[in-house]
């Protein structure tokens, strides 16, 4: 059975960063270690030729927790920033999931500001992330999610995700591609699916 098509066709597509974008290094601070993930670059360069918008959003705690600064941050970012960009918003979300705020996923508060920035509803917009809360975050503002798993994704997220594509280049031709049918890639076993006893990463 394929993805359901995207309907409507979104005018913006938001990212989640590390295990999506970038390869996940837990809370860091040091933008030598910025890898992008395989096929990162040429599908978001494909979404942004077809004229739609890009922006990154992401849990970023290690402010919160006390792990990184605001400084190493900033510096993280415009590493991404310059490897994968430019991103038309780029926000980041410095609290802790004890904090209660309104931002963190799987809040939907950077999703709507994203919008809100970009100057598209959150029907007409795109979540991409690795894991459970990039869906909900989507879901609680009214958005469509793809889940492209990884090896730390688990194997609940992905039985519980709107849509899952198989790689973040199989999502730009979701998106780029409309009227083809692409496969959910739950139906396809491969090596990399998350199992459902393997221990989740670390949730920034």
């Amino acid at each position: 059975m394929p993805n359901t098509p995207l309907d409507p066709l979104p005018r913006a597509v938001l990212f989640d960063r590390d295990g999506t974008l970038v390869v996940d290094t837990p809370y860091n601070g040091d933008p030598a270690r910025v890898r992008p993930m395989a096929g990162s670059a040429v599908a978001l360069s494909r979404i942004r030729t077809s004229g739609i918008p890009v922006g990154l959003i992401s849990n970023q705690s290690g402010v919160g927790r006390g792990l990184i600064t605001t400084g190493q941050l900033q510096a993280v970012t415009e590493r991404v920033n310059a490897l994968l960009g430019p991103f038309a918003v780029i926000l980041n979300c410095p609290h802790r999931p004890e904090d209660g705020c309104l931002c963190r996923k799987p809040a939907p508060g950077m999703v709507i500001e994203a919008c809100q920035q970009l100057g598209v509803s959150p029907q007409e917009t795109l979540v991409v992330g690795d894991i459970g809360s990039d869906m909900a975050a989507a879901q609680a503002a009214g958005a469509q999610g793809v889940l492209v798993p990884n090896r730390v994704t688990r194997y609940e997220e992905v039985l519980a995700a709107p849509r899952v594509a198989r790689s973040l280049l199989e999502v730009a031709e979701l998106v780029c591609n409309p009227r083809v049918a692409h496969r959910d890639a739950r139906e396809e076993p491969t090596r990399d699916r998350p199992a459902a006893a393997r221990t989740a990463k670390v949730r920034p």
